[in-house]
C-alpha cells in the first residue's frame, strides 16, 4: 500500500475530488496549508507599508491506496492540477507498512 500526499492550488481541489471520484477513490484528507517551492516571495503594500510574502495558501490531499492504484492516481493529479506555471505543487509517494480500521480492528488492504 501506499501514501499518496499532494500539494496543490487551492482552486484546483473540487476538480481534483470530482475526478477521484470517478476513479473510485473512496477516502482522502484535505488540509489548508501554507508553503513555497520554486515560488519566491512577492512585495504588497498594505496601508504603506511594504510586506513580503513569501507563503502562498496551497491545500495538502492525502490518500492511501493499492500499490497498482498509483499511477493511475498520480496520473489523475497531475492531469487536473497542472497549469503549468509555477506554484502548481509536488505529489509524494509513501510506503504503508499497516493499516488499522478502528472501528472494527480490520487490517491491511481490508481496511481501506
Amino acid at each position: 500500500m501506499k501514501k499518496i500526499e499532494a500539494i496543490i492550488r487551492p482552486s484546483k481541489l473540487e476538480e481534483l475530488k470530482e475526478a477521484l471520484a470517478k476513479l473510485e477513490v473512496r477516502g482522502m484528507t484535505i488540509y489548508e496549508v501554507s508553503g513555497r517551492g520554486l515560488q519566491r516571495g512577492e512585495k504588497q503594500y498594505y496601508r504603506g507599508r511594504e510586506l513580503s510574502v513569501d507563503l502562498f495558501p496551497k491545500v495538502k490531499v492525502e490518500l492511501v491506496c493499492r500499490d497498482h492504484w498509483v499511477e493511475r492516481i498520480i496520473e489523475t493529479i497531475v492531469n487536473v492540477c497542472a497549469t503549468g506555471n509555477i506554484g502548481d505543487g509536488k505529489i509524494f509517494v509513501y510506503p504503508v507498512e499497516e493499516i488499522v480500521r478502528i472501528r472494527t480492528g480490520e487490517r491491511g488492504e481490508s481496511a481501506l
